[in-house]
């Protein structure tokens, strides 16, 4: 417990004790101060404290009481999540969104726009910013009142938030992403994989909320991996953790062959499948079985709570899910739970929120 420190800076102490009761209030339902004191484990003094100064600083608001209460209700509060906001961004092969949030999470405005896969860097990026404006516009924020950006793009990202390898967007491999959206906002612009914060939306608000351990896959056009090892994102020392595909004995690369053998769109075949189509459901065990490979290496080498399927090709995991689990079976010594995710196309560019918002953490309180 922060008030528990002896003998450090009284300023730096009080701090402390405010990020935790932010912490308390940001995870929880509006509490009194009783029930924030248990929650944090600050005294019932110390709690009225650090709650009367973040109401004066504008973090904290009391909660109206409910109408027609007996009694004289006790106060409780709630963390003002109209704060601030953030902004995320998804630039992709084939489409680019948007998302600006509050400091909750709340979603305030979101758009997006498809780009063509073979566009050059100066297509897409005039694409982002278009997005990025008409996101900004449907909340009715002006760009300087956004904290931080979240950017997710495909390849390896560095430290710095530039692109040092990409294989799937025309033109990108070199590309500073922090530089282009910093020329624009104010506050800091941090930058990530996509699959990587596809992982990290899911443990925020999806599925794997509740597993330390868990394996993502962004299934779609391309197939991408995130890892989260012990609760935390796993990036590895060079930032290319999970990069698996990149053995083509993986079959990664294989297996969009066996969709793109079908005539139409990826949806129209699991769609066929899911009719009973026996040349459609031939195509799926094929994706299934090469797409299972490097998921099963992932499963033994880390032994996960969770495989989660996301990405596009979440959307269908009615025909996919139970091919995976008897494939990932016939190579696992332990076969984790397999889930699909429910964030959707846009678990990408919630990452990203969550990658500013987390960026942002520390600055909540002075």
């Amino acid at each position: 417990m922060a008030e528990e420190i002896a003998g450090g800076d009284l300023s730096r102490l009080r701090q402390l004790n405010s990020l935790t009761m932010v912490r308390v209030l940001r995870a929880g339902e509006p509490a009194t101060l009783t029930e924030l004191s248990a929650r944090s484990g600050l005294s019932r003094a110390s709690t009225e404290d650090v709650v009367g100064a973040l109401v004066a600083q504008g973090w904290v608001a009391e909660v109206p009481p409910v109408a027609g209460a007996m009694g004289r209700p006790a106060r409780r509060y709630r963390f003002r999540g109209d704060a601030g906001h953030v902004l995320g961004v998804d630039i992709g092969g084939h489409r680019v969104r948007a998302l600006v949030t509050d400091l909750d999470g709340t979603v305030l405005g979101r758009a997006q726009t498809g780009v063509a896969e073979t566009a050059g860097r100066a297509v897409r990026l005039a694409a982002a910013d278009g997005v990025v404006t008409e996101c900004l516009r449907e909340a009715g924020l002006p760009a300087g009142e956004l904290w931080a950006v979240g950017v997710a793009s495909s390849g390896l990202i560095d430290a710095g938030g530039r692109v040092v390898l990409s294989v799937a967007i025309p033109e990108w491999t070199g590309l500073d992403l922090a530089r282009h959206f910093g020329a624009t906002f104010a506050g800091p612009v941090v930058v990530d994989n996509d699959s990587r914060l596809a992982a990290l939306a899911e443990q925020w608000c999806g599925v794997a909320r509740y597993a330390k351990d868990f394996v993502h896959l962004l299934a779609g056009l391309r197939t991408g991996v995130g890892l989260v090892i012990d609760g935390k994102l796993h990036r590895g020392f060079g930032g290319a953790a999970g990069e698996i595909g990149a053995l083509p004995n993986v079959g990664w690369i294989r297996a969009q062959e066996h969709l793109q053998s079908w005539d139409g769109e990826a949806a129209d075949l699991f769609a066929a499948a899911r009719a009973g189509n026996r040349a459609a459901l031939g195509a799926v065990r094929r994706y299934v079985r090469d797409l299972s490979v490097g998921t099963a290496a992932l499963v033994l080498a880390l032994d996960p709570q969770l495989v989660v399927l996301g990405g596009g090709f979440s959307r269908s995991a009615d025909v996919l899910l139970g091919p995976l689990r008897k494939e990932l079976d016939k190579h696992c010594i332990r076969t984790p739970e397999v889930l699909a995710s429910t964030l959707g196309e846009e678990s990408v560019a919630l990452g990203a929120v969550k990658l500013a918002l987390d960026h942002v953490q520390p600055q909540l309180v002075p």
